[in-house]
């Protein structure tokens, strides 16, 4: 064992030690408090459940298993006097805590302490340590947010209801943490902006808003052209409010069989009731406009007329189901269909501003030779994934060449490339 690499596995090892010592003696601390990494290798959260069984033990099988730790490394923490070692079981674990936390410090471990809410809970407040317990764990990834938490979540209650199982298999369930949009990414215009932060203090004030009767809100409808951020936004929002998101196609459901259509909407909606808080997402929400013109099929209609009933119905405030439809095409919806949502989120085409800041987004981790400025002139009329689509190209015309640096010859290619698709697309 020699140099930075033997030191850091020590921290990594010791870092284990110090979590489960302090976790163990403060029964105030929980799953959030635990980093993944932590989370990881004591099998917390296994099953989905977020109950911690105390105590937490790290041992030798543990450590050379899940760690894949040399034998030098395991050794040296061994020999460090403050560490115990018990035969039984093969633990480790530290008597003396005070020593190990000093020593810890000392050898660097600073900034696992700036990661790890356990390690900041005990260390928060003491001399020459900066890091503040409430910040880092507002920044660890909360279990309830992991794909783990939602699926056995889900799993209980649909386990016993066929219905329920049947409204499962019509949609499309994504935790927050599996999202890979995030708000910061994405660029927004003031009025998105304010829609988020909007829910986001509804979401915060949800009782005071229900004693007082406060029950229209959290029903949203995002209009735009394709390509313009609706379902990205959508998604977004399902990591920024710790809500997993349900994604609905309406076209999807209502082509099961005709007389079951009315019934799986039914069944859709008191399932994103039961998992509720979560974002229940309607894509193609035109869909209702197309089908309450047609004479085709009657049982559409009712179908449809159940889904604006459901809608009346369901309530952010009361239910904790944020509802957002989504559209391409607003202005074949009814007054019926409109009156249903508490706002209407507009998604343009982005302005000149707009096009260059989603350019400097897409390209802020690659090395590019660009002027966003004057790309974003030329790209009048591009939506956000046609200014995404283009990038990726330019990207591929470097790869191709063995070059990671994006130079003017490959901005051209992926402009190009977007523009024969636009053509492809509108047959002008």
């Amino acid at each position: 064992m020699t140099g930075d690499t033997g030191t850091r596995d020590v921290l990594a090892i010791m870092e284990l030690l110090l979590t489960a010592e302090i976790f163990n003696r403060n029964e105030e601390l929980n799953i959030n408090d635990l980093h993944p990494r932590c989370r990881e290798f004591f099998g917390a959260g296994s099953g989905g459940s977020p109950e911690v069984k105390r105590p937490l033990i790290v041992s030798e099988g543990a450590i050379k298993k899940v760690l894949d730790t040399p034998d030098a490394v395991y050794q040296a923490v061994r020999a460090n006097p403050f560490v115990s070692y018990e035969e039984f079981g093969q633990r480790l674990s530290l008597p003396s805590l005070d020593t190990a936390a000093g020593w810890f410090l000392k050898k660097g471990g600073e900034e696992r302490v700036g990661e790890n809410p356990v390690l900041a809970y005990f260390f928060d407040g003491k001399d020459g340590v900066t890091v503040r317990y409430r910040d880092v764990r507002a920044k660890n990834r909360r279990f309830e947010d992991t794909r783990e938490y939602v699926e056995a979540k889900v799993s209980r209650i649909i386990g016993e209801s066929e219905e329920m199982r049947e409204a499962r298999d019509l949609i499309i369930i994504s935790a927050p943490n599996e999202v890979e949009f995030t708000v910061e990414k994405l660029v927004c215009t003031p009025r998105q902006e304010e829609t988020i932060k909007k829910i986001g203090v509804a979401l915060e004030h949800r009782d005071f808003l229900k004693r007082h009767g406060i029950y229209e809100f959290g029903r949203l409808l995002f209009v735009g052209p394709p390509g313009t951020g609706k379902t990205s936004l959508a998604l977004a929002m399902s990591r920024a409010l710790h809500m997993p998101v349900l994604e609905v196609r309406l076209a999807m459901v209502t082509s099961q069989y005709l007389g079951e259509t009315s019934k799986n909407i039914d069944r859709i909606f008191d399932l994103a009731k039961k998992i509720a808080p979560c974002i229940l997402f309607i894509d193609e929400f035109d869909f209702v406009a197309k089908t309450r013109v047609s004479d085709d099929h009657g049982a559409m209609k009712r179908a449809v007329n159940m889904l604006l009933k459901n809608i009346d119905q369901i309530s952010f405030v009361k239910n904790g189901v944020l509802l957002i439809g989504a559209t391409n095409h607003p202005r074949i919806l009814d007054e019926a269909a409109w009156r249903r949502f508490d706002e209407v989120v507009e998604f343009p085409l982005p302005d000149r501003e707009m096009r260059q800041a989603i350019l400097e987004k897409v390209a802020a981790t690659i090395e590019c030779d660009c002027d966003f400025a004057d790309l974003a002139a030329r790209t009048e009329g591009f939506s956000g994934s046609d200014l995404r689509m283009m990038m990726k190209e330019a990207v591929m015309s470097a790869l191709m060449e063995d070059r990671h640096r994006v130079g003017p010859v490959d901005i051209e290619q992926g402009l190009l490339r977007a523009e024969e698709r636009n053509v492809i697309r509108t047959g002008r």
